[in-house]
């Protein structure tokens, strides 16, 4: 099977699996978004690339098992929802915890399994742009994936946003022409 014929039967099951999987399977094809399997590190379940790609970790998942399991089509779903936000969304604690708690309520609706205690507190989060949310976001997504994961690396906001958070938060011009 070529990798496009897989690709089209990988995105007929999630078309069909729900609501959300027919919207990545629609959002796949209207971009011609590539989707592949390949290699990550261990933490890591799907990644996408700057090139507009989705990619299943190869630790975890052939082209067969992706076809029938639904934990695979929720991290494509994941990976589509960071297509969608954009790159400086997605490079942020706040674009993965949307994508996060997106994958999971669509893989408790699927498969009906419930959530462990740590992505039960994940769920439990508010989406906002609270500085003390997004950190406890952060904490909570090393300690479910690992220090590997690298959620320790993103910016909470994205980045433009972070920049204008620290420049306005340690900065007041005001400041800066009195005395």
């Amino acid at each position: 099977m070529t990798n496009s014929e897989w690709q089209e039967k990988l995105l007929q099951a999630i078309a069909v699996s729900c609501d959300e999987g027919r919207d990545a399977a629609n959002h796949i094809r209207a971009h011609k978004t590539k989707v592949g399997i390949r290699y990550a590190r261990k933490s890591v379940g799907a990644f996408w690339t700057l090139f507009k790609s989705a990619h299943l970790n190869a630790r975890h998942y052939t082209r067969e098992s992706s076809l029938v399991n639904p934990r695979a089509w929720t991290l494509l779903i994941h990976e589509v929802r960071h297509l969608q936000q954009g790159f400086f969304m997605a490079l942020s604690i706040y674009g993965e915890l949307d994508a996060w708690q997106y994958e999971w309520r669509v893989l408790k609706k699927l498969t009906g399994e419930q959530p462990t205690p740590l992505q039960e507190e994940i769920l439990s989060l508010p989406l906002n742009m609270d500085r003390d949310n997004l950190q406890r976001a952060r904490q909570l997504m090393t300690q479910y994936a690992g220090k590997s994961y690298g959620a320790n690396w993103l910016p909470l906001y994205p980045v433009h946003k972070e920049i204008k958070y620290w420049l306005t938060r340690k900065f007041n011009l005001r400041d800066l022409f009195q005395n």
